[in-house]
């Protein structure tokens, strides 16, 4: 029994044209990621000051019930 021909990483099966392919556009769908994620990322000396986001999620909303409290304006309503 023959052992199969290994095909290279990089090339295509013989059976398999690169104009079958459309081109790859780089970064094609970053704009709507952008507009409709709501990760946030914390720079690394802030990140080191909570263990997990359930700390994060009580940091914040205490910070805005202290806002709230001090009678802060809504945002947005400028």
């Amino acid at each position: 029994m023959k052992k199969p021909k290994k095909v290279a990483a990089g090339d295509l099966r013989p059976e398999y044209q690169c104009s079958d392919f459309p081109a790859l556009v780089r970064g094609k769908y970053v704009e709507r990621l952008r507009t409709s994620s709501n990760v946030i990322v914390l720079e690394p000396e802030l990140a080191g000051l909570v263990p997990n986001a359930a700390a994060v999620n009580a940091a914040l909303r205490s910070l805005a019930e202290i806002a709230r409290r001090a009678g802060s304006p809504p945002r947005g309503s400028r």
